[in-house]
């Protein structure tokens, strides 16, 4: 330990979790970043939607680069660039000659004016700001092209929060100016995903086909940072990748039978269309594993009126069965420390319980007490106390790992130096992972993520724990 003391306990351990309390406050390795990098992933998942940054080249640059070790593909993100003089004089001239230049040149159907703490310290009155700019495309380009452009305000100051809330006020900025009054019903069920892989999202439209429904994903980032390398047929020059969720669906969101949160950060926009427009909203967990892929369908039962088909039944069999193969034999009661997205590490959590497995440690960057109460929830189904770390960074789980080791490490990439010094073997998931390739391709939630999981883990357990002794049981 080198006499450092970072975390202390709470005296109130509930329900089988042990809360451990943050005792510094400088953060070492953190597990979060701040806001404008949600907000920007949320922009990308627009059809033809641009991120215009409003603040430092740094802002933008440093998201750029994580998008693209992580995706492996290059991502249009554009910045107003503010110099020392915006702090004296504002930032209003780079912020209205920027929405302008990329309304010309790129011609989006939906900007996202994403701000950070430079604008936002200085106090620039963005809101009118982007009026002008609005006035300004008129005369270059005529009424009818520049309303065509949608520009969303997006309030993201760096010193508030983190990206998990960036995500979220993103969402809830493009429904609230963009839904309609409703109409007819579409049919549709909105689908707010969070801040997961291309291969996640495909795996829930996928489980929604098979039910026979029509999703709305507020948004879709899945062909926007996965697309295919060929030549296009609709534009010269391809300065937007394929998909992405239309302008209109967004608008089209107020007359969709629910909303479905997947994350329990991100259920504002759900609200929000519950609240203005009447379509109920439904805050659920990552469907990761069996209870909460088992839950996702359950609400879109409730919400569709459809059943869950035989093809849909049998993924869910293959899920099971592949569970009753391994867990038994190479997991129970191996203890796993996880962390990350508290989203993602409830819901990760809950699934290694479920797998006979105990998670020993749960850890997540910021202080979210919708995480403590779900991992209440998961301490009922675990065959050991639980260590909850809210609002805590890697500093401290390093140090919580070297006094405790675990068998098992799950988290991103971040994590793998620690997990490399400590000698326990990592199982990467979430966001970044930039060590290996192609792990945003492979889904992790419902059934058949729930087998890719359960697989990534079991194998990971075979190559450290019994590779070595040549499949001689262990003692």
């Amino acid at each position: 330990m080198s006499g450092e003391t970072v975390n202390k306990e709470s005296d109130m351990t509930t329900c089988g979790i042990n809360i451990v309390e943050k005792d510094r406050n400088a953060i070492i390795n953190p597990l979060v970043t701040c806001q404008p990098l949600g907000a920007m992933f949320a922009v990308s998942g627009v059809k033809r939607g641009l991120p215009l940054v409003h603040g430092s080249q740094g802002c933008s640059t440093f998201v750029r680069y994580g998008f693209s070790r992580h995706f492996r593909e290059p991502s249009e993100i554009a910045v107003t660039s503010l110099h020392e003089d915006a702090a004296v004089f504002g930032g209003r001239k780079n912020l209205i000659s920027g929405i302008g230049n990329l309304a010309v040149r790129f011609k989006p159907e939906l900007m996202g004016i994403v701000t950070t703490c430079s604008c936002e310290i200085i106090g620039d009155d963005v809101e009118g700001f982007i009026k002008v700019a609005r006035e300004e495309m008129i005369q270059k380009m005529g009424k009818e092209k520049a309303e065509k452009i949608k520009l969303i305000h997006i309030s993201t100051p760096s010193f508030v929060g983190n990206h998990f809330t960036g995500y979220d006020n993103a969402v809830k900025a493009m429904v609230s100016n963009l839904a309609e009054d409703p109409e007819e019903s579409n049919g549709k069920v909105n689908i707010i995903p969070g801040i997961v892989n291309p291969g996640d999202i495909r795996e829930i439209k996928h489980m929604m086909g098979l039910m026979g429904s029509e999703g709305i994903m507020l948004t879709d980032t899945s062909d926007p940072f996965d697309s295919p390398l060929r030549p296009s047929t609709t534009q010269k020059k391809p300065y937007y990748p394929k998909g992405g969720t239309p302008v209109e669906d967004i608008c089209n969101s107020s007359n969709s039978l629910g909303t479905i949160a997947l994350c329990n950060y991100a259920g504002s926009a759900a609200l929000e269309l519950d609240k203005k427009y009447d379509v109920p909203a439904v805050i659920g967990q990552l469907p990761i594993g069996l209870q909460n892929s088992d839950d996702f369908v359950r609400n879109m039962v409730k919400l569709t009126g459809m059943e869950a088909t035989d093809e849909l039944l049998d993924e869910r069999g293959l899920l099971v069965d592949s569970m009753a193969d391994l867990a038994s034999r190479y997991l129970f009661g191996r203890n796993v420390a996880i962390y990350g997205d508290p989203a993602m590490v409830s819901s990760i959590a809950r699934f290694v319980c479920e797998l006979g497995m105990v998670p020993a440690v749960a850890c997540t960057g910021t202080e979210n007490p919708e995480f403590v109460e779900d991992m209440k929830k998961v301490s009922k189904e675990s065959d050991g106390p639980i260590e909850v770390m809210p609002g805590q960074d890697l500093r401290a789980l390093e140090l919580r790992l070297k006094e405790e080791p675990v068998d098992l490490v799950i988290g991103h990439s971040d994590g793998r130096v620690i997990a490399k010094d400590l000698g326990i073997p990592l199982v990467r998931v979430g966001f970044p992972v930039y060590d290996r390739a192609g792990y945003h391709r492979v889904p992790i939630v419902g059934y058949n993520g729930g087998i890719n999981l359960l697989n990534r883990i079991t194998n990971t357990v075979l190559e450290t724990y019994y590779d070595e002794t040549h499949w001689k049981l262990q003692q």
